[in-house]
């Protein structure tokens, strides 16, 4: 077995040497997230799908392995009014936020995939790499999104409480797809996408309440009205429970999908596409006497 690996990867180097080119697209499809306002991080609300869009480049290395660049922009939402009665239902929170994304992937073919000449014209195929992305959780109130994050509304900054939290994070796309080439020059396929943060403060929720007057005193009337609405719920008064009562799960980090179709158009720019060109012209110029 130790034997057949350095030959695995040979035959990958091989394939790579005459098939480099370059591909741009587009994605289209949906996203969603799970986290503190989808059930508390249990389940994922297929009525908060967003839509999802974005652009990218493919480097193209060889059969099996391709670099690629994308950008790509969706919006999330949660609420608690989609919860099963009870705790946390009666919070009453809710979210919105746009996404920004920027992304470095690399992707791996499994069954090598080369539409030149229709040679290779499908595989699935596994990713992974690195993003960076910028989000920023709104909440409606009074009929006004309200940005969440300056309003520290679990007393961020306070003794004995975190830090604000940063609306620009890092996390991790992995996931697979399925691409098809439909000619030389045009590909689609589809792929899920499952991005990992590294924040629990996609939906402005994670770890426990800061109780009403102290947020009163400190952060303001509207972070008080903000971080718990259960009075709005029940038509009373604002509702205060003790600093320390579970608010969120703060356990997990928010998780965020893009599920969606490609499609894309290849640049063959290593003399593929020139020399299939001269084949044909050759052949047509081809006669016999």
């Amino acid at each position: 077995m130790k034997h057949l690996l350095p030959l695995f990867v040979i035959l990958i180097l091989h394939t790579s040497l005459g098939a480099q080119y370059l591909e741009v697209g587009i994605l289209g499809g949906g996203a969603n997230y799970q986290g503190d306002l989808s059930n508390n991080s249990s389940t994922v609300y297929l009525g908060q799908t967003q839509f999802a869009g974005g652009v990218f480049g493919r480097y193209n290395i060889g059969d099996f392995i391709s670099l690629r660049l994308g950008l790509n922009y969706t919006s999330l939402s949660g609420a608690d009014a989609n919860a099963p009665v009870g705790v946390f239902r009666d919070r009453n929170l809710n979210f919105r936020t746009d996404i920004y994304e920027a992304s470095l992937i690399g992707e791996f073919n499994i069954m090598r995939y080369q539409p030149y000449n229709l040679s290779s014209p499908f595989s699935p195929y596994i990713f992974g790499g690195i993003a960076f992305f910028t989000f920023n959780p709104k909440t409606e109130y009074e009929g006004q999104l309200i940005a969440l994050q300056p309003l520290d509304t679990e007393g961020q900054g306070l003794p004995d409480r975190p830090a604000p939290y940063e609306t620009k994070q890092f996390a991790v796309p992995f996931g697979f797809g399925l691409k098809y080439a439909l000619n030389d020059q045009w590909n689609v396929g589809i792929e899920l996408g499952i991005r990992k943060t590294f924040t629990d403060y996609i939906d402005d929720v994670s770890t426990t309440y800061v109780s009403y007057n102290e947020l009163l005193t400190s952060k303001g009337e509207l972070s008080a009205a903000l971080a718990n609405r259960q009075g709005e719920l029940l038509g009373s008064d604002p509702v205060v429970v003790p600093t320390g009562t579970q608010r969120g799960d703060g356990k997990t980090s928010d998780t965020y999908f893009i599920l969606g179709m490609t499609i894309s158009y290849n640049f063959f720019d290593n003399g593929l596409a020139g020399s299939r060109n001269r084949l044909r012209r050759g052949k047509r110029g081809c006669r016999t006497d």
